[in-house]
């Protein structure tokens, strides 16, 4: 268009429209992106270090209604319209937080199997590293988005237990199911606790915690989630896609495979690959569950007998 914007040319509308821009908008809002953020405080430290007190202007501020109350489903409703949340924007808040690579989930402490595949020489320079990506994301299509898409369905206590089950039992990696099962621990009390105004959250942690009765798996407690706070099944299954390519990427800055800028570009130019992945592989049920990708499973295995690494798997 003649301000600069993205036109889809099927639809004449702009692309702002688009899920497939669903990668941009989430990678340009990622706290990973090298745009030094990090590194100012805002005034934050100098308050801190000055001793300023705020909480005169927390106390003698206007207090913030919560809109927004649990159905018997556990699913969160506006108290004013009365409209499943996912309709509304405020819950984009908790969207975003939930993709944000900031939240403290430890998925950044596994590699998928790239230090593996390093130290093996599977991987010897940045195109290794593109083909390595599309793999793991091929992989994760075919056999953990059905997985989010029945838990997003349905995210309820029952269907969750089923779906842990089935996925404990179909990955016989063990190093890759221990990865999934510290995600998935992490990420549900991550959740529980930050997203409060879902109580069923807690409600089930609390049940299966030290039960036994399930694992914990990451694939299915983050389609629970996402069911929970309002996310669709396609979008949701595009958020696991984004999440689990972030990983990997970040994984080979962190292996010094490749710097932060290049890491960016990458991660940019492979989330259409992505996409064309999730349209062959979306919406389908546990039943249609494979694995198309036995190297990367077998190299992942081999992580626990490396002499020396730097990540969990």
């Amino acid at each position: 268009m003649e301000d600069g914007m993205v036109v889809n040319q099927e639809s004449e509308k702009p692309d702002s429209m688009d899920p497939h821009l669903q990668w941009s908008h989430w990678q340009l809002l990622d706290s990973i992106l090298p745009t030094a953020g990090f590194a100012h405080s805002f005034d934050l430290e100098e308050a801190i270090q000055a001793r300023i007190s705020l909480l005169p202007y927390f106390t003698k501020r206007r207090k913030i209604s919560t809109s927004f109350l649990p159905m018997d489903d556990g699913k969160v409703v506006n108290q004013e319209s009365e409209k499943p949340a996912s309709m509304n924007p405020h819950l984009q808040w908790s969207h975003w937080q939930l993709l944000d690579s900031i939240l403290p989930t430890g998925g950044f402490a596994h590699s998928f199997g790239l230090e593996a595949a390093i130290q093996t020489r599977i991987i010897l320079g940045p195109e290794d590293l593109r083909t390595f990506v599309i793999h793991v994301l091929e992989n994760t299509g075919s056999l953990l988005l059905p997985f989010v898409y029945s838990a997003t369905r349905s995210p309820d206590l029952e269907t969750w237990h089923k779906l842990d089950k089935t996925l404990n039992a179909m990955l016989t990696n063990e190093v890759g199911r221990k990865a999934s099962i510290a995600q998935g621990s992490a990420l549900m009390r991550v959740a529980a606790a930050v997203f409060s105004e879902i109580p069923s959250l807690k409600s089930m942690r609390d049940t299966c915690l030290g039960s036994g009765i399930v694992s914990f798996h990451h694939a299915p407690i983050f389609g629970l989630i996402c069911g929970l706070i309002g996310l669709d099944g396609g979008t949701s299954q595009r958020a696991y896609l984004f999440i689990t390519m972030r990983d990997v990427i970040s994984a080979a800055t962190r292996l010094n495979l490749v710097g932060p800028m290049g890491a960016a570009m990458l991660q940019h130019q492979i989330a259409g690959v992505a996409e064309v992945i999730l349209e062959k592989w979306m919406d389908r049920g546990v039943e249609e569950a494979c694995q198309t990708a036995p190297l990367l499973d077998t190299v992942q295995g081999c992580h626990a007998y490396l002499f020396s690494r730097l990540f969990c798997s």
